[in-house]
């Protein structure tokens, strides 16, 4: 609305959504453009994917990458250079600054369950999380176990085995579905009294421990310029790929009390905001 873009005036939205089943993006993606739409809005790297394998005339604008340039998606971040451009989230990046993280606020840690999404992104990006995890655990003493879950329908089965492995903590690696899933993982979680860290701050917000990373749904709003400037004649190729520049660190005390946990006054101190 700020740009002049008004649903069902100045604008027509069609929304195609995959429930977080990636293997339906395809067809989804192909079914966008046989109706012939002037752009179409990917929410994350799987569906740009998807997208830009049917289509490499109309322009993409997605709000969430991990690794564009790994993942094939653009050229470069200066100039992504065909018809793809948006916002990286730094997805490998940050995943070594959440494990410091959880060492600060866990001290006595030492064995860390990590849930994850085999499929979240490309394939170089998530080998290249996975190489920063293990050299991050290795550094900081921690011991890192791995649980993979494939779409929502095996999140409760891999509870289950996380409740059979001796852990101190668990880790929620960057994905688009465990994001959309944050509820149940949290509650599951809570249930099975472990505390979580995770990338967004809607985790903590849920009752998770400690989150750090940028503002998610900030994202979304910042893909409107993109938008606005490519319905105007500019070109995804010439649009400059933004990265973050302000991380977030939030904190739930209350999480902590109800879980017998203290976090230590300096590690407070330095959270953007703490849920008492």
């Amino acid at each position: 609305r700020e740009y002049g873009l008004c649903g069902g005036q100045t604008i027509f939205v069609k929304i195609r959504w995959g429930e977080s089943k990636i293997e339906r993006f395809p067809a989804l993606a192909s079914e966008l453009v046989r109706l012939d739409v002037d752009l179409i809005v990917a929410s994350n790297s799987v569906a740009a994917r998807a997208a830009q394998q049917a289509t490499t005339t109309i322009p993409i604008v997605v709000p969430i990458m991990g690794d564009p340039v790994g993942d094939g998606l653009v050229a470069s971040l200066a100039r992504p250079g065909g018809n793809i451009t948006g916002l990286t989230f730094l997805g490998p990046q940050l995943v070594p600054k959440r494990l410091a993280l959880l060492k600060d606020a866990l001290p006595k840690a030492s064995r860390v369950i990590g849930l994850w999404h085999p499929a979240a992104y490309g394939e170089s990006t998530m080998k290249d999380m996975m190489k920063e995890a293990e050299t991050a655990v290795q550094t900081l003493g921690l011991q890192l176990r791995l649980v993979a879950v494939n779409g929502p329908d095996e999140l409760d089965q891999a509870f289950s085995t996380i409740a059979e492995i001796p852990a101190d903590a668990l880790l929620v690696f960057p994905s688009p579905m465990l994001f959309a899933e944050r509820k149940r993982i949290v509650d599951l979680g809570a249930k099975h009294r472990l505390p979580i860290i995770a990338m967004g701050k809607e985790f903590v917000q849920l009752g998770g421990l400690l989150s750090y990373g940028a503002d998610i749904p900030d994202f979304f709003r910042r893909s409107a310029v993109y938008i606005d400037k490519i319905l105007r004649g500019a070109r995804p190729a010439d649009l400059p790929v933004e990265q973050p520049t302000k991380f977030e660190l939030f904190v739930n005390l209350r999480t902590a009390r109800e879980l017998g946990l203290e976090v230590p006054a300096t590690l407070v101190a330095r959270a953007d905001e703490v849920i008492e």
